[in-house]
């Protein structure tokens, strides 16, 4: 059964104090959660917000209308010259994203602290 999807903004830092906007996940993300994934990217500041992590650690099943959703929402990001870097996909999401091209647009890390490390 399909959960909605839930979508949460917090703020965090790197090590070296840059500010980063992560944009949390929770449940399914499909066809129906075009408001919980492209809504939440859109309500970020373009001018502000430089590097978005994407927090996918709640995250239980993405069908391929989802994967579709998180590309647009890389492709809005790229256009508006943002940094995009993804975590906590399970290892057959990292090896789809992978097959799929997103990591031309996003960076995939295991955790939190590793994606943060790299900005």
């Amino acid at each position: 059964m399909q959960t909605d999807t839930k979508s949460k903004i917090d703020q965090t830092t790197t090590p070296s104090g840059q500010p980063v906007t992560v944009l949390r996940f929770e449940g399914d993300i499909s066809s129906s959660s075009k408001e919980a994934v492209i809504g939440s990217y859109q309500s970020l500041s373009k001018a502000t917000v430089k590097t978005v992590l994407l927090d996918f650690t709640k995250v239980e099943y993405i069908n391929s209308s989802g994967i579709a959703l998180v590309i647009q929402l890389l492709m809005e990001a790229a256009n508006s010259g943002q940094k995009v870097l993804a975590f906590g996909l399970s290892a057959h999401f990292t090896k789809v994203f992978t097959m799929v091209g997103i990591t031309k647009y996003a960076g995939l890390f295991p955790d939190q602290a590793a994606a943060l490390a790299t900005v």
